[in-house]
């Protein structure tokens, strides 16, 4: 049983009974939530549970910005893409990218991920026929575009968290992810490496920049869970000594 679909329908259960005359099919809406799939996956059960719109996020490992953007947020996820097509013999995800924003396959996708970690965000509502159609548009328009080292909301390139924000916000209407200025976001991170960002931006942090993380993309109040755990890579049998 989904518990915060149960504890809602509770609630509006209980509002409902305050409201003389009210038919509780209409105080309480149902409202189908995408189930949270089991914590350990292949990456093939992964994809049949998926839908264009979804937003999948890992964490890429090793040193560089992607550890610090990560440790900078306070989260486990560094990256972020979304899905643009679930009609082949695996789903394909849409990114920005080192060194162009492109598509790439699910299985390529995850297994990028230290440690297998993944976890699947969907909007909250149902996406229509066009807005899925719109999402693809969207993610397509934006393909070739060179990576933003700069984190930069306003600059002519991308990054993977403004890359999802922008296209779902085009197909839906819908925004997620918190706008925020560096110094916003690192003085809630006290232990962040100041000393690496210094050095990032060749000595002098833009603290006024306004950016989007996807750490917060996936605490974003518009999306749901569908998946949160690992995704393992398939064995690849061994060939037998002659």
């Amino acid at each position: 049983m989904n518990i915060s679909r149960s504890w809602s329908a509770v609630t509006c259960l209980s509002v409902a009974s305050l409201v003389v005359g009210a038919p509780p099919a209409a105080a309480c809406p149902v409202v189908e939530e995408a189930a949270v799939v089991p914590a350990t996956l292949g990456a093939a059960s992964l994809g049949s549970k998926l839908a264009v719109g979804d937003v999948v996020f890992i964490r890429i490992g090793g040193p560089g910005p992607f550890r610090e953007v990560a440790a900078a947020t306070g989260s486990w996820t560094n990256h972020v893409g979304v899905v643009v097509d679930v009609a082949g013999e695996e789903p394909l995800v849409a990114e920005s990218a080192v060194p162009f924003s492109r598509i790439t396959p699910l299985s390529r996708f995850v297994a990028r991920s230290q440690g297998g970690h993944v976890a699947v965000r969907r909007l909250a509502f149902e996406l229509t026929p066009l807005q899925r159609q719109s999402v693809v548009t969207a993610a397509h328009s934006r393909l070739g575009v060179l990576y933003d080292t700069g984190f930069d909301l306003h600059s002519h390139r991308q990054f993977c968290s403004r890359y999802v924000r922008e296209v779902l916000l085009e197909a839906t209407g819908h925004s997620v992810g918190e706008v925020e200025t560096f110094a916003t976001l690192l003085a809630r991170q006290p232990g962040a490496k100041l000393g690496f960002w210094r050095v990032w931006y060749f000595g002098r942090i833009p603290w006024q920049r306004e950016t989007v993380t996807p750490a917060s993309v996936l605490a974003s109040a518009e999306l749901r869970p569908v998946f949160d755990g690992t995704v393992t890579r398939p064995v690849t049998p061994s060939r037998a000594l002659p």
